[in-house]
């Protein structure tokens, strides 16, 4: 399993502290040093089975300078919001775990970091 963490987030270092506890076996990614590309998070979405709206940090600065609120939230949009999370890794949810079934969460929780880890 991998998570995507920002080491300065809370939520990111209680899901290491549980996944450490629970002894699991996985790799950290730094997605904002290791940038995933606009596939990696496409591949990502599919296996959330959520759209790019939904993972994305509205309130982040980055967010409100690109007016990220006002953009659709349709297909027709879905490829320029995985652009600017591409573009903008600070505007990815944190953190998220792929799983060893080929599924992934938003594990913010420590009841989704468990989740994946039965997965």
């Amino acid at each position: 399993m991998e998570i995507w963490i920002n080491p300065a987030c809370s939520k990111c270092r209680s899901a290491l502290t549980l996944l450490d506890a629970e002894g699991a076996d996985y790799t950290v990614r730094r997605y904002l040093e290791d940038v995933p590309s606009e596939d990696e998070i496409r591949a990502v979405l599919d296996r959330l089975g959520l759209e790019p709206w939904d993972i994305t940090r509205t309130q982040e600065a980055e967010a409100k300078e690109l007016g990220l609120k006002e953009w659709p939230r349709d297909d027709a949009a879905r490829g320029r919001w995985i652009a600017a999370l591409a573009a903008h890794p600070r505007l990815v949810q944190r953190p998220i775990i792929t799983a060893e079934d080929g599924t992934a969460v938003v594990a913010r929780t420590d009841e989704a970091v468990r989740d994946a880890l039965s997965r």
